[in-house]
């Protein structure tokens, strides 16, 4: 059986290998949103913070930022998740307790530092390089 830490690593993983196919720019901004997304989530909140996601991808369905938003949510929001699969996470997350709420930016917080990790290898930074 796998810990948790093994769970989010591997679903971390997974999330950006499936970026490697998109074109360059795509995952240098990819990479470059993922790097700001925990200093807001700190300063902001978790809701906060992913509403700016999604209102800065505006209507477009393919966009650096909504692939951010999708991405936390489709940890947060799966079967042994914190809130049901195939909810929408900022719904959910409005919705429920405050409970809830501290729990799921906890597990925000805990997924995205292995997310980060996997871009930083993988993805290019906004200069071309890896670093």
């Amino acid at each position: 059986m796998r810990t948790i830490a093994q769970e989010r690593a591997g679903h971390a993983l997974e999330r950006v290998n499936s970026l490697l196919r998109k074109p360059e720019e795509f995952r240098k901004l990819y990479r470059s949103y993922v790097d700001s997304l925990g200093p807001a989530i700190v300063m902001n909140g978790l809701g906060q913070a992913l509403a700016v996601e999604l209102s800065a991808a505006g209507s477009k369905s393919d966009n650096p930022h909504r692939a951010v938003y999708l991405n936390v949510q489709s940890w947060l929001c799966r079967a042994d998740g914190v809130s049901p699969p195939a909810g929408d996470l900022l719904s959910a997350i409005i919705e429920h307790d405050e409970d809830l709420y501290l729990h799921a930016q906890a597990e925000a917080l805990s997924w995205l530092e292995w997310h980060k990790k996997f871009c930083r290898a993988y993805l290019p930074a906004k200069d071309g390089t890896r670093e």
